[in-house]
């Protein structure tokens, strides 16, 4: 046989592609092309697989012209995933192993034969399961990732010798893979947090209906402990979520080996330098995740929100309305998800001590203007909670002064509101309040008389997005104290929460 085929895949944002490997063994001036659009990585596998193959005692064409052909061609295929897969089929080419049908076979090779994991195992998984392929070869060490998809076969090999042995139906002896371990982040608890009791309202009703929140006050009041306890307050991912965010994590190469399920909603915090591409996702060729994305069905922090290049911030401004991004390249287009609840913290100055009168404020008008306006009047407009953290006195960080609630009791709290919120739109594709349309809100959802009457009050100068997003607010408020519809101390406190004590300059 002189030519043969195996099956790799190429990872593309969170999205697996199946690659068509095709070797063809033919007369000529020895030596090895690779076709179909690769990367330098790819490139460089002619070199790994020889070495690869000769140290495995394998027999290597030397006399034959090889010429490798990825399809499909117009796609670019980027990294070392392909490695196993290109000598697979070279040696099939070579009648030394029988032809691969319905396998797909990924894993870099080592010089001395070794395979080693790659990233986006279980992103290839998924495509495989979805796909109709039967059976998985993966580097031994990624075997427990590549199984969290049933009803695969997955074959973990050490060496490209084993994928050969396997291949030809042998025994082969390749290491147990290590033992799935359940993650189990540590979440500081909410009683730690002192002193601040409309702000933890305001975080237990962005957990319950799935809001968007930002606090702004001076260093050291708690914005940053408040946010780090949010995500101890959201339920436990489900079984789909589950899949989907590991899948993520998995195609971002966050995922360690041995590693199970990702059950608690992740928490994203970036660091104020980071670039529009590292937060929303991006790439030339193929596409990186962002970390919006790795913040999918979870929690993105912006701490030191108005330390954040504006441009940077402004891109949230799509993802937080449609829950996804779309990145667009003159050859690809690629949508990932991006539902998160955004939490932004930040001084209100330079300074940080513009709070109140401002008295110990240092900083002149126009440096606080110029600080804050990196928050734009858009942005903070699908903010549905702001709040202004005062500074707490001490009698009130006094640990003598009584057990405040713990994560555990509000999350209770939390779970019973989102029970309230999903009967409710039981027959709806929404579960909780804040996915719910401004329109079906208003029409299939009306607050009482009173309440209505006054969010109708022309003096608040409320957009139509920040009114539907006011009614959101009410309606978790609502569950939140079992009322059966928002009712006028509902909407006022949800309006509260809007104004943020006058502090936040949006519309």
């Amino acid at each position: 046989m002189t030519l043969a085929r195996a099956c790799g895949v190429v990872i593309n944002g969170v999205e697996g592609l199946v690659v068509d490997i095709e070797a063809y063994l033919s007369q000529g001036l020895p030596g090895m092309t690779i076709v179909g659009l690769p990367d330098t990585a790819v490139g460089e596998a002619r070199d790994r697989v020889r070495a690869a193959v000769q140290n495995s005692e394998l027999s290597w064409p030397s006399e034959r012209r090889i010429t490798v052909g990825l399809s499909p061609a117009s796609v670019h295929k980027r990294g070392a995933s392909l490695d196993l897969g290109i000598a697979l089929s070279i040696l099939s080419a070579h009648s030394q192993i029988p032809e691969m049908t319905k396998t797909i076979v990924i894993g870099e090779l080592a010089l001395d034969g070794q395979v080693r994991p790659v990233r986006g195992v279980l992103v290839a998984a998924l495509c495989a399961y979805r796909r109709g392929y039967g059976t998985l070869i993966v580097p031994h060490t990624q075997v427990n990732e590549a199984q969290l998809v049933p009803g695969l076969k997955v074959i973990g090999v050490k060496r490209l010798s084993d994928a050969v042995a396997f291949l030809r139906g042998e025994e082969i002896t390749a290491p147990a893979p290590a033992p799935i371990e359940l993650v189990t982040e540590s979440i500081p608890d909410l009683c730690e947090v002192r002193g601040q009791a409309i702000a933890r309202h305001a975080l237990e009703v962005a957990a319950a209906g799935g809001h968007h929140l930002a606090f702004l006050g001076s260093p050291g009041v708690g914005k940053t402990m408040l946010a780090q306890r949010l995500p101890g307050l959201l339920p436990k991912l489900t079984d789909d979520q589950a899949v989907e965010v590991t899948a993520i994590y998995s195609a971002a190469g966050a995922l360690a080996a041995g590693q199970g399920l990702i059950r608690t909603p992740p928490f994203q915090a970036p660091h104020h330098t980071t670039t529009k591409a590292a937060l929303i996702g991006g790439g030339s060729n193929s596409v990186r995740v962002g970390m919006v994305t790795m913040a999918n069905h979870g929690v993105l922090c912006l701490d030191e929100a108005a330390e954040f290049e504006r441009s940077v911030l402004d891109a949230l401004r799509q993802p937080l309305e449609s829950g996804v991004v779309t990145i667009a390249r003159s050859g690809f287009q690629t949508v990932m998800p991006a539902r998160f609840q955004l939490v932004l913290a930040s001084n209100p100055c330079p300074c940080g001590k513009f709070i109140g009168n401002g008295a110990q404020c240092s900083c002149s008008s126009q440096v606080r203007r110029r600080y804050f306006s990196r928050l734009s009047g858009p942005l903070l407009d699908r903010i549905d909670l702001r709040v202004t953290l005062e500074r707490p006195s001490l009698a009130e960080l006094d640990p003598s002064s009584g057990e405040l609630e713990g994560t555990e009791v509000v999350a209770a709290r939390v779970a019973e509101a989102r029970e309230r919120a999903a009967y409710r739109y039981r027959d709806e594709p929404w579960k909780i309040n804040s996915q719910v349309p401004g329109p079906m809100l208003r029409r299939r959802y009306p607050v009482t008389q009173s309440a209505g009457e006054l969010l109708a009050n022309d003096s608040l100068e409320i957009s139509a997005r920040g009114a539907d997003r006011i009614l959101r607010v009410a309606w978790t408020i609502a569950d939140l104290r079992g009322h059966e519809i928002p009712n006028e101390t509902d909407v006022a406190a949800a309006l509260r929460y809007r104004d943020g004590n006058g502090s936040w300059q949006a519309s």
